[in-house]
C-alpha cells in the first residue's frame, strides 16, 4: 500500500518500528544490540517451538481473553468507530482490531514487552495497525529514569530514535523495578522445560534402540571348521539379510553353532509418567492454566475445577486491562485525527456463561442479606 513507502513530497507517517527493506550489512546485527535481552527472545520463541504444551497455553489465554466492544457516547459516532475498529488494516495480511490484539497479547506474554504503531495515511488518518517485530526495537532511559525513548533499527542496524513517538503502542508486564523492559510469563521454565526436553529424548532414545529389534548373530566355529570361518561368517550375514529385508516372514537355516538374540531386550524403558508430570506441573503453575484446558486427564473434583476457573478469570482480567491501555490510546488517536471529541468506554465480553450465573448468585445473596439487615 502506499503508506508503506516512503514519498518525499509528502508528509504521510511510514511505520517508524520496522527494520529496512533495503540491502544492508551482513554482520548489522553485531551494533547496537542487547545481548542479553536478544538471546533471551530467542530463548522463548525456541522455548514454545520445543515444548508444545506451552505455545498451547498461550494461545488458549489469547483465544480465552475474548473480544471487546467500543462504546461512545454518540450514537453516530458509534456507527463510526464500530466501522474503523472492524475493518482497520493489521499488518499486511489481517484486518480488525482483534487481530492487532492477539498479536499484541502474545508478544506480551512472550516477551514481556509488546510494541505496536499506529500508521498513518496521506490523508492525516489511521491507515493501518503494525505490530513491531521485538529485534527491531529497543527501549532505553534517558536522562531520567522516569523518561523513557523509543528506538527502531536503520538499515545499518544502528538505533535510532522514533520521530513520531506518539503513535507508538507500548505496554509492559511486571517490570521490575528500575527496569523499561517486562517479565515474560515464561521466565523460569526454561530449566524445567530442559529437563522435560531430556526425557523426551530419552525416551525417543530407548524407543528407537528397544521398540526397534536388532539381533546379535553369534557363529561359534568348531575346530574342523576354522578354516573356513571367515566365509561361513559372510554367508550368515548375507542370508540374514535377506531374511530380515524380506516383506514377508522368511526362516533362516543355519549350520554350525549360531545363536540369535535380541539387542536390548533384557532391558526396560523406565518409567517416565511420574518425572514428565513433576515438570508440566511446574509449567503449568508458571502459566496459570488448568490442566483439563490442555487435555492433561489428571484427578480433578468438581470442585477443585470450579477454583480453577475462578483462578483463570482473575487472570484473564489482568491480561484485558493490559490490553485496554493501547487500546484506548487507538480511540483516542482516531477520534482526534476524525476531528470529533466524544467519550467512549471499553466493554469486553463475557468469558462464559458460569460466569455470569456466579455474578447474578452474588447479586441475589447480597440483597437477601441486606433486606434481613433492612428488616432487624
Amino acid at each position: 500500500m502506499s503508506w508503506f513507502k516512503r514519498n518525499k513530497k509528502n508528509d504521510a507517517v511510514l511505520v517508524q518500528t520496522a527494520e529496512g527493506y533495503e540491502s544492508k550489512h551482513p554482520f548489522s546485527s553485531l551494533r547496537g544490540y542487547s545481548p542479553k535481552r536478544h538471546y533471551e527472545k530467542q530463548l522463548y520463541r525456541s522455548l514454545r517451538e520445543a515444548v508444545p504444551v506451552i505455545d498451547a497455553a498461550i494461545y488458549k489465554i489469547i483465544r480465552l481473553t475474548g473480544g471487546c466492544k467500543v462504546t461512545c457516547e454518540d450514537d453516530n459516532v458509534q456507527q463510526l468507530m464500530d466501522s474503523f475498529l472492524s475493518n482497520v488494516r493489521v499488518n499486511s495480511v489481517s484486518n480488525g482490531i482483534e487481530s492487532f490484539l492477539s498479536v499484541y497479547l502474545d508478544q506480551l506474554l512472550t516477551y514481556g514487552t509488546a510494541v505496536g504503531e499506529i500508521v498513518t495515511g496521506k490523508d492525516g488518518k489511521i491507515a493501518a495497525l503494525y505490530n513491531c517485530d521485538p529485534d527491531d526495537v529497543e527501549l532505553v532511559c534517558k536522562e531520567s529514569p522516569l523518561d523513557m525513548k523509543i528506538c527502531a533499527r536503520d538499515n545499518t542496524g544502528a538505533l535510532n530514535e522514533v520521530r513520531y513517538p506518539e503513535l507508538i503502542l507500548c505496554s509492559v508486564m511486571m517490570p521490575e523495578a528500575g527496569e523499561v523492559y517486562g517479565t515474560s510469563i515464561l521466565r523460569g521454565l526454561p530449566f524445567v522445560s530442559d529437563i522435560l526436553l531430556k526425557i523426551f529424548n530419552a525416551v525417543g532414545t530407548n524407543w528407537d534402540r528397544v521398540g526397534n529389534v536388532r539381533f546379535a548373530v553369534t557363529y561359534k566355529p568348531q575346530e574342523s571348521d576354522r578354516n573356513f570361518s571367515r566365509d561361513r561368517v559372510m554367508m550368515i550375514a548375507d542370508e540374514w539379510s535377506k531374511a530380515m529385508k524380506s516383506p514377508e516372514p522368511r526362516d533362516f537355516i543355519s549350520v554350525g553353532d549360531v545363536s540369535i538374540k535380541a539387542i536390548g531386550a533384557d532391558n526396560q524403558i523406565p518409567d517416565s509418567q511420574i518425572p514428565v508430570r513433576l515438570m508440566l506441573e511446574q509449567i503449568i503453575a508458571k502459566l496459570s492454566i488448568p490442566p483439563f484446558l490442555l487435555g492433561l486427564n489428571w484427578s480433578s473434583t468438581e470442585r477443585m475445577s470450579s477454583q480453577q476457573a475462578d483462578i483463570l478469570t482473575s487472570e484473564l482480567e489482568y491480561y484485558r486491562r493490559l490490553l485496554e491501555v493501547p487500546l484506548k490510546k487507538i480511540c483516542r488517536t482516531f477520534l482526534a485525527l476524525e476531528g470529533i471529541s466524544c467519550g467512549f468506554s471499553v466493554v469486553w465480553d463475557a468469558i462464559n456463561l458460569q460466569d455470569e450465573v456466579e455474578l447474578a448468585k452474588a447479586r441475589l445473596y447480597h440483597a437477601q442479606a441486606d433486606n434481613l439487615g433492612k428488616q432487624q
